[in-house]
């Protein structure tokens, strides 16, 4: 029975999956993406992904944890100066894995996992959104400087629209003005209006 067995064999025996993931890993940390099955790749997301996690905290106890899983010191290295400054301020999910289609000799599913931090045409779509607020905060100076000249002109409109019309739209206009009134005064005004 295989319960508690979850992650992936791959079909391989455990020192050869060990050392095909390790081998992946230091692929991946040179290259920054590499192309597999989609199934190694979601092994290696499992795999890599806490290791990113261990190189955030740069100290000797981290470093030889990370070098018993990668076995590699020149991956190790990469890892804890230039990759483990890119992540960060990241949360976790390091890697991504896209799917490419299937394989034309064998039919499998291929992959390309890569780190989300080095790929720049994600990265460019991602500065050019602009995030959506859910409050409604303080208006920044710029926009303020944007909308004054704007409403200028509007006032502006209205000044020589008002001076323009006739005072029979004069009269509309106030009659609209007592509508809006409270209804004790509109009866006092439909009374003077009778008399």
């Amino acid at each position: 029975m295989r319960h508690g067995k979850k992650f992936m064999h791959l079909g391989r025996k455990s020192a050869h999956r060990k050392s095909m993931l390790a081998n992946m890993s230091c692929s991946l940390v040179e290259h920054k993406r590499i192309k597999t099955t989609l199934t190694k790749a979601k092994a290696l997301k499992k795999f890599f992904e806490p290791l990113l996690t261990k190189s955030k905290n740069d100290s000797t106890h981290n470093r030889r944890i990370v070098f018993k899983y990668l076995r590699n010191k020149f991956a190790v290295s990469e890892l804890f100066r230039e990759i483990s400054k890119k992540i960060a301020d990241r949360p976790g999910g390091y890697t991504r894995v896209i799917r490419l289609g299937n394989r034309l000799g064998d039919n499998a599913e291929m992959a390309m996992i890569e780190l989300v931090d080095y790929n720049e045409t994600y990265l460019a779509e991602d500065k050019g959104k602009k995030k959506t607020r859910r409050r409604r905060g303080k208006k920044n100076k710029d926009s303020d400087l944007k909308e004054t000249p704007v409403s200028e002109e509007k006032l502006a409109e209205e000044t020589q629209a008002s001076e323009e019309t006739p005072a029979s739209e004069e009269k509309l206009a106030e009659e609209a003005q007592t509508s809006e009134e409270t209804p004790s005064e509109n009866k006092e005004s439909n009374n003077k209006k009778k008399k």
